[in-house]
Formats: C-alpha cells, structure tokens, sequence
C-alpha cells in the first residue's frame, strides 16, 4: 500500500473519530475543568506551572494515594486482604520511610521537576486548553508510557538484583520484608534515577501536552502505590488493565527477594521464566488453602 494511502486512511479514521466525539452530549465536568485550567493559564507562568504544579500534583497524590493503605493497619476487617498476614506494618518503619521519601522527593527528584519547564520549551509542548488531548488519547498515551517504563524497570531491575551491585543499591528498597504504600519511592537516591529514568522516556516520546505530564505522574503513583500496598482489595479497578501484574505479584518479590521485576504488567517476567517461583508459590497456597476447606 502506497505512504499517502495510509496517511490518508489514517487522517479519515482521524476525522470520523472527531465527528462521532464532537456529536456525543457535552461532558458536564468539562466546563468547571475548562475553566480551572484557563485561570491557571492566566494567573501563572508556565514556569510556575511546570515546576511548582507538578511538585504539587506529585506530592499531593502520592501521599493521597498511600492514605487508604496507612488506614487499613487500624481497620481489623480489612487485615483479611493484607498479604503476608504475619508481618504487621508498624507506625515505626513508616516514620522512618516518611523522612527518606522527604529527602528523596526534594532533594533527588525536586530538581529534576525544575527541569520540566525547560523540557516543554524546548519541545514546543503546547498548554492551552484548545490543544488539549481528548480523555481516550490521554490514556492511550498513558497505557504507551507504561509500556516503555516497564520494559525499562524490567531490565534495569533485575540487573539492580544482580550479586555484585544488589547491596550497594537497590537492598535499601527491600529493607522491609513486607512492602506498604508509601514504601514505593523508599529507595536509594542512585536507583531513584537509574529505574525514574524510564518514567522520562515515554514522556520525552509520547508528550504531546503538559497535560500528559500530570496523567502519567497520576497513573504511575497510583499503580506503584497498589502494587506495594501489601493488601490485596477486590474489586481493584486497576485489575481491568490488561496483564497487569497488581500488588500480589510484586509482595512475593519483596518477600522471595528472587523474581518478578517488572513494575506493572506480567510480559516480561513470564517471557523470561523470571515469574516461575512465584507461580509455584500460588499453586502451592491453593493447594493448602483447599485442604483447609
């Protein structure tokens, strides 16, 4: 098929998805949403936007996301979801935890934010509300940033588990046996740059709006936060995601030590054989857990 064939295809099937969007009925939280967005343009700079929005959207969201999971060590009914039953979180190892994510956060991460402005100037990427992406593209976009983080955090992961370097790195992120929500970022500040790296790449490839910049960081804390909440919760919306690996999968990594890399989908592990023992792991509980019946 001839180049301009496509394009041409691909440019109708553009159209008629606009078409078919701008005759649905009009989202009645746009409006409230256009507005809030259009007075930040008009009171900010994009440089305090930039720096200082997505420090903002970072911090609040993170520490919001944790909440439910810190709540749950005080809610008996809720320890029949936690994972490893025997290894109760303690008020302790998360204040510890707490006062390294404050130093990693606005030490390590705080001036790498700074440089957000400057990337969108450089890159032309656009602010105003008229070029703001459709909802279906922002998580299409978002589900491609995933994609690359994952296929990064895979290999830059197990190679952090390797003999020769584990100890010096990557043991300060498996110092609690049982992982909690907040624990997602407890790291040491070189691997918070070698596995953060992957979170730049997607964006450096797919950004087409600062607005993709606050939906990946929002997507991102969100399933990390899941993955290490130690609990898992039924009904997660997060598991309607295609392979998604959830907060069981990567427990057992915390637990095993040995396996389970990946960050967010199953691919790579089970490509690589990396999830055996986990898999032997859950049969052998189905098995107990039916003799139990």
């Amino acid at each position: 098929m001839a180049i301009n064939e496509t394009v041409s295809i691909f440019s109708s099937a553009s159209l008629a998805v606009e078409y078919v969007d701008s005759h649905l009925p009009e989202n009645p939280l746009q409006e409230p949403f256009k507005n809030a967005w259009n007075y930040m343009l008009n009171n900010y700079t994009k440089f305090q936007i930039a720096t200082w929005g997505s420090l903002m959207v970072h911090e609040a969201l993170y520490f919001l996301f944790c909440l439910p999971g810190f709540l749950f060590q005080f809610i008996p009914y809720m320890k029949k979801y936690k994972i490893q039953k025997d290894k109760p979180e303690s008020l302790e190892n998360q204040w510890k935890c707490f006062k390294v994510l404050l130093f990693n956060h606005f030490c390590i991460q705080l001036p790498l934010i700074c440089g957000t402005y400057y990337f969108t100037e450089y890159f032309n990427i656009p602010y105003d509300w008229e070029r703001m992406p459709r909802w279906y593209m922002l998580l299409l976009r978002c589900f491609g940033c995933a994609v690359i983080e994952d296929t990064w955090h895979y290999f830059l992961h197990r190679l952090l588990h390797h003999k020769s370097i584990y100890k010096y790195i990557h043991k300060v992120h498996h110092e609690f046996q049982a992982p909690f929500g907040m624990e997602a970022e407890y790291a040491h500040p070189a691997e918070t740059l070698i596995l953060g790296t992957g979170f730049f790449i997607g964006i450096v490839l797919l950004c087409d709006h600062v607005i993709l910049l606050w939906a990946w960081v929002t997507f991102r804390l969100m399933e990390t936060i899941d993955v290490h909440s130690g609990y898992d919760i039924p009904l997660n919306p997060l598991h309607l995601i295609p392979f998604y690996a959830g907060s069981r999968h990567h427990d057992f990594h915390h637990m095993n030590f040995i396996g389970n890399y990946a960050s967010t989908f199953t691919w790579w592990d089970r490509l690589f054989g990396t999830d055996s023992q986990y898999n032997a792991y859950t049969k052998k509980m189905k098995k107990m857990a039916k003799k139990m019946e």
